[in-house]
């Protein structure tokens, strides 16, 4: 199976950490850079002040590794060229005024659609997709991640800092982004033409703009062979990416492979959504919902969980060694490079960014 991963970071003043619209001239800057010619690409986003990488198609994890650095590297590069500083972290930490759009047609439907959400919301994640699939299998392995992407949240929650405040919530990014219709918990979907009809149902209620996939927490793609996991907040470090895409596709080589109809069962949806709030609320050194017995647990023993469940489809791969040996750092010493923007968003310190 394929990989695929989207990184989404914020540009920002040196000093007081305030977003600043450099993108375009960040992203021209990084185009006169040699180029790796390794797939990556570099992206605008939704506001002036954001900027995206994306790996090419993908096969091991040490690919992605490559590229996500790669791209990692030439984005801060460009960045203090230009005077400006290239900032890993799910929401923005400091006050700022609303910001203007990126000057696309999507964009600015989603500007007249959603108003002020769009201006106001500065939020940064990191994007799997895994291939390549057809739609049914794209289907199926949407079911089979529904119960798991809490623990995925957990993993990487380090959106703490907003504001200048400490929100006490792990990933303030989930919060933020739950007043948008459909970025939630996806729906269990009986067959693809259910998944279609509740995609159409969406367009015709006029809560997506014209084109747009829903924005749930996972999605078969619209575009590509591939399902898309969009719940992790943005690592401080590349290896919260690589986690990321290695459990992911564990996972959908899970759902695609185990005989037995478990991953066709359908979990509450109230409790799968309590569950993503617990995540977001607590990260992964807190509580958490169990997506089977609904009893409360520590969010470290459910990723231990679901690390042996994967073990069998990791040994398949040949991720078992890289996932394990990422997961035990995590759960060791969590996001650190997160928390020192409590610093950054105070005192303008040169800490917590790429």
């Amino acid at each position: 199976m394929t990989l695929g991963v989207e990184e989404e970071f914020q540009l920002v003043h040196e000093e007081t950490g305030q977003p600043t619209p450099y993108a375009d001239a960040v992203l021209a800057h990084a185009a006169k850079l040699p180029s790796p010619g390794d797939g990556s690409t570099l992206h605008g986003e939704l506001l002036m002040s954001m900027v995206e990488s994306a790996t090419g198609i993908c096969t091991g994890l040490a690919q992605v590794r490559r590229q996500l650095t790669g791209a990692r590297s030439r984005l801060a590069q460009a960045a203090r060229e230009e005077g400006v500083r290239l900032l890993a972290v799910g929401v923005r930490p400091s006050p700022a005024a609303p910001r203007h759009i990126s000057p696309t047609e999507h964009y600015e439907s989603m500007h007249q659609m959603y108003g002020h959400l769009v201006t106001e919301t500065e939020t940064c994640g990191c994007h799997v997709h895994v291939g390549t699939l057809d739609k049914d299998q794209a289907v199926i392995s949407n079911n089979h991640l529904r119960p798991w992407l809490p623990t995925l949240l957990a993993l990487s929650a380090s959106s703490a800092f907003h504001n200048g405040i400490d929100t006490g919530y792990a990933s303030w990014r989930t919060i933020a982004l739950s007043r948008w219709p459909t970025t939630q918990m996806p729906p269990h979907f009986t067959s693809v033409d259910h998944y279609e009809e509740t995609f159409a149902a969406l367009h015709r209620g006029g809560v997506l703009p014209a084109g747009a996939n829903a924005y749930w927490w996972a999605r078969p793609s619209r575009r590509l062979p591939t399902v898309e996991i969009r719940v992790a907040d943005v690592s401080p470090t590349v290896d919260g990416a690589v986690l990321q895409a290695g459990l992911s596709r564990a996972l959908v080589h899970t759902a695609l492979n185990d005989p037995a109809p478990q991953h066709r069962s359908r979990h509450d949806d109230q409790l799968l959504a309590a569950a993503l709030w617990t995540a977001a609320r607590h990260g992964i050194r807190g509580p958490a919902l169990h997506p089977h017995s609904g009893h409360q647990t520590l969010a470290a023993d459910l990723a231990q969980e679901l690390l042996i469940a994967l073990r069998p489809a990791l040994r398949e791969i040949g991720d078992w060694e890289e996932v394990e040996h990422l997961l035990a750092y995590v759960l060791r010493d969590g996001n650190k490079p997160a928390s020192t923007l409590a610093q950054f968003s105070r005192k303008g310190q040169r800490d917590g960014v790429s």
